[in-house]
């Protein structure tokens, strides 16, 4: 990804969405390019979309279903995916960060949440828009693994640094050993049911069991 310039690929089945989208878009500092857009996820997966930095995605899209199959495949071939959706109950909401998505919102949020989500998940950093955050704050699955004091103290601290290098020289650890501890949470919440292969999804975990409060992030 270029330094100033962020690429991204709409998905959406609404010409008027993809307008505003592609608009808001524009004129973003730093602005966020929108390389193609469609109706399919298959925008997502050919050329220019296939090398778009952030997918967004809209969950309904012609079927009666979320689309949760599209996301988890995007996900799970390291695309940063941004839901954006008229859902708005907690259900959909948890279920997407559960899948990966780097962030959650609906469509009544507007664009300054919007391109804030962009820019955030084009650098693999998390973003908590306020419908996220609803989502988050009544998730009451009790399912929370243990987790050491060191490795909430690795999470925590990578969660405040914009990379893992800045973590390993606050700590005076390796990064290797950062990467380490960080791995060793995503097994514990996979183990728990509760995956986390995001930062953003990292995040949402912290939050729900008390480890961390939405406003230190």
């Amino acid at each position: 990804m270029d330094d100033e310039l962020i690429t991204a690929v709409v998905i959406d089945d609404h010409p008027a969405i993809v307008s505003g989208i592609e608009a808001w878009c524009a004129a973003a500092t730093p602005e966020v390019r929108v390389v193609d857009s469609g109706p399919t996820v298959a925008v997502a997966w050919l050329d220019p979309g296939s090398q778009a930095d952030v997918i967004v995605l809209d969950l309904q899209l012609g079927a009666p279903t979320p689309a949760y199959g599209d996301l988890r495949r995007l996900v799970d071939a390291g695309r940063q995916v941004v839901v954006y959706t008229m859902r708005d109950d907690k259900d959909t909401a948890l279920t997407c960060l559960d899948i990966g998505a780097s962030s959650y919102l609906t469509k009544a949020e507007g664009p300054a949440h919007l391109v804030a989500a962009i820019h955030a998940a084009a650098r693999h950093l998390p973003y908590t828009p306020p419908s996220m955050a609803r989502a988050i704050g009544v998730d009451t699955r009790p399912d929370r693994p243990r987790l050491s004091a060191r490795e909430v103290d690795v999470l925590v601290n990578w969660f405040a640094c914009e990379s893992k290098d800045m973590v390993a020289e606050k700590l005076g650890l390796s990064v290797r050993t950062v990467n380490s501890y960080i791995d060793r949470v995503r097994i514990k919440y996979a183990n728990a049911g509760r995956a986390a292969p995001t930062k953003a999804g990292l995040v949402a975990r912290a939050i729900q069991d008390g480890l961390v409060r939405l406003e230190d992030l």
